[in-house]
């Protein structure tokens, strides 16, 4: 066996990986650490810590990341979920940090709860930071792009769109996708949406905004379609589905019948952080006008009851009648101001 070498020139001495998704947070921290075990053997050279939900011992830690390895010239210590480190503990851990062995890599892996910020700086001046989120919109298209261009396969362009539309927010399904389409096909394999169809499994969960933009455009089936993912693979509750769409509306509620402003006044009177959303209120709002917005507000109200057991329904098709009564507003000729 070729014992591991000590910390190349090009390692950081600490990494934290963080992330708004735990799966691709730990995809991207196991990617981490097999390339810092390099060609050496795992069980020797990583020691886990808080790994399986386990008591989190930061003063274990600590020793581990100033005692030399035992067993080969390097030592990669693992703190799993470093949300649950404690401010007094962070600033010894910090400590540590800032004065590392040579042997010794130190990663921590955010997961539940939030990493103190005294020890995020520590790992800023002295270690790297890697964000393992796919970020929204265009840069997550662009996120799952760059990673069907980088793996072991060739997606032709209708599988790389198949591949977008069908995991929706479930990104962290697509490691997985692609580790089973190399197994099943070899490496640099041509993968279009034939070879694909079989092992995509059930759709993918879908954000928030896929329902409202479809119901917005009036497309009760792209609704219906985006309702489903949400419920199945995003297991949301139902009343957290109406919470959704009771703000999207209320928003609208908020600004109909103010003129003369700005989407970043809009936003601030929303009490949003991003001027899009209000702008996005701002125009639905204006096209929808005061009396079909109150009528949104109304089925609402009555969908709530529904799913809180006013009638004997089953919640799903509660919603999916909502929706389909929301998303046919936009069909309905504008009513007249009174």
């Amino acid at each position: 066996m070729t014992p591991p070498a000590k910390r190349a020139s090009g390692d950081a001495s600490t990494y934290l990986v963080r992330g708004d998704d735990p799966t691709l947070v730990a995809q991207e921290a196991r990617g981490l650490i097999d390339r810092l075990v390099g060609e050496g053997e795992s069980s020797f050279v990583v020691e886990e810590h808080g790994a399986s939900g386990e008591d989190l011992d930061v003063k274990a830690v600590i020793d581990a990341c100033l005692t030399p390895s035992f067993l080969g010239d390097r030592r990669v210590v693992v703190v799993r979920d470093a949300g649950r480190i404690g401010a007094a503990e962070a600033a010894a851990l910090g400590a540590a940090v800032a004065d590392p062995l040579p042997t010794t890599v130190l990663v921590l892996v955010g997961g539940a709860g939030t990493v103190p910020q005294a020890l995020v700086k520590a790992v800023t001046a002295n270690g790297e930071l890697i964000d393992a989120s796919a970020g929204t919109g265009r840069v997550r298209t662009s996120w799952v792009a760059d990673h069907l261009k980088d793996a072991p396969l060739r997606f032709d362009a209708g599988a790389r769109a198949r591949v977008q539309a069908h995991l929706g927010d479930d990104l962290g399904r697509l490691a997985g996708l692609i580790e089973t389409l190399v197994a099943a096909y070899g490496e640099g394999a041509p993968i279009s949406i034939d070879e694909l169809e079989p092992f995509l499994g059930s759709a993918g969960a879908v954000p928030p905004w896929d329902l409202t933009d479809a119901i917005d455009s009036g497309s009760i089936a792209g609704a219906l379609s985006s309702l489903r993912r949400m419920l199945d693979a995003g297991g949301r509750h139902p009343t957290e589905v109406i919470g959704v769409l009771h703000r999207h509306y209320s928003n609208m509620l908020a600004l109909d019948g103010i003129t003369q402003l700005d989407s970043a006044e809009a936003a601030q009177l929303l009490g949003v952080r991003s001027p899009f959303v209000a702008k996005k209120a701002m125009e639905q709002g204006r096209r929808l006008g005061t009396e079909r917005i109150a009528q949104a507000i109304n089925l609402l109200a009555d969908a709530d009851l529904d799913v809180k057991g006013r009638t004997a329904l089953p919640s799903d098709l509660v919603l999916e009648v909502l929706v389909a009564r929301l998303g046919r507003q936009m069909r309905a000729r504008p009513m007249a101001r009174r």
